[in-house]
């Protein structure tokens, strides 16, 4: 039976390089992959899943609007598995498409996002993904004292911590730090980040 699946982790994890590697392990082996990506995220560029050791594959862009579910069924192409970066951005609603995709059409699907924000709340996506997902799976990266990283903390340009603001501010390495709970707790980005994410490519 198909499964539902939510990789979570804070940032700099390598969430983004599993994606892709699950995709085309897919391909491989002569299956369709359909890969989502959201509009909202404009680091890279539109409709591209993209990594930060260099990897890349086209990808669907959603909106907040997109029924998941109908734009599966519009493939022409059968596809093995559904993909879907940043599934924090998802609504309540594209989660329970996503559930349908599993239910309805048999074809697996696997997410790939933020659990929680800069502030420790969860984003409307990963809150129904780790309510309504089949398997839950933690990727891991470390903070800079060394511990797992699950929280993340939000820079100014100054490099301090913010602790106020609209929960989605698209950025990089220079506006987020993933730190332990200690750490974030203490509002201490840390300042060995640099080579943090030397460590952190799994």
């Amino acid at each position: 039976m198909a499964k539902l699946y939510f990789y979570f982790a804070a940032m700099n994890a390598g969430k983004s390089t599993v994606l892709l590697q699950s995709s085309y392990n897919y391909r491989e082996r002569g299956m369709n992959t359909l890969l989502f990506t959201p509009a909202i995220d404009n680091r890279y560029q539109h409709g591209m899943v993209h990594s930060r050791i260099g990897l890349s594959e086209q990808a669907l862009i959603f909106n907040p609007e997109d029924d998941l579910y109908q734009h599966v069924l519009a493939q022409e192409k059968k596809y093995a598995c559904i993909l879907v970066d940043e599934a924090q951005f998802l609504t309540r609603a594209q989660v329970h498409q996503l559930t349908e995709i599993t239910d309805k059409l048999g074809i697996p699907v696997l997410a790939y996002g933020l659990r929680t924000d800069f502030r420790g709340e969860l984003f409307e996506g990963s809150q129904y993904l780790l309510a309504w997902a089949d398997e839950l799976v933690e990727l891991k990266t470390i903070c800079h004292c060394g511990r797992k990283a699950t929280m993340i903390l939000r820079l100014n340009a100054q490099g301090n911590v913010i602790t106020e603001g609209e929960q989605v501010v698209i950025g990089g390495n220079d506006m987020y730090s993933s730190t332990c709970r200690l750490h974030f707790k203490q509002r201490e980005p840390g300042v060995t980040r640099v080579i943090k994410e030397q460590v952190t490519e799994y």
